[in-house]
């Protein structure tokens, strides 16, 4: 069971990885520019489409990572730094993109823009350092 866990896992890791990276070298610089004449609709349509995209697979995400800390086939150590490692990724979801999204709801302001590239530096990190740890997982399972 616990290297179905550990795929699952990795599997929905290295998803949020990839999509963070592509937010943040193509998706969130591109948003400078859309225009300010129409940056309200594309950020409540960018939100509405995100969510159904992003939300499901962190929490299995999450749910996996927990899963890993009370499983004992996974060496403690790499099982709580992951945990603490994604919550990391959760602090600045909410603590720092969440509010920059909302700001920018009211339309496009250059600071907040500037704000929320910069900010997603931090999660796109911390899943980078959470892929790796995860395919270390994977690759010290008995074969």
């Amino acid at each position: 069971m616990t290297a179905i866990l550990l795929v699952v896992h990795a599997a929905a890791t290295w998803y949020l990885t990839g999509l963070v990276w592509f937010v943040q070298r193509v998706h969130y610089p591109l948003h400078g520019a859309v225009g300010e004449e129409r940056f309200r609709t594309y950020q409540a349509e960018h939100l509405r489409r995100t969510g159904p995209v992003v939300a499901p697979v962190m929490l299995l995400e999450l749910a996996t990572a927990l899963a890993l800390v009370v499983d004992p086939a996974v060496p403690r150590s790499a099982a709580w730094t992951g945990l603490v490692l994604l919550a990391g990724i959760w602090a600045a979801t909410f603590g720092l993109q969440v509010p920059c999204h909302r700001s920018l709801e009211r339309g496009f302001d250059a600071r907040t823009w500037r704000r929320l590239v910069r900010s997603n530096w931090i999660r796109t990190g911390l899943w980078t350092a959470r892929a790796l740890l995860a395919a270390g997982l994977l690759l010290q399972q008995p074969r």
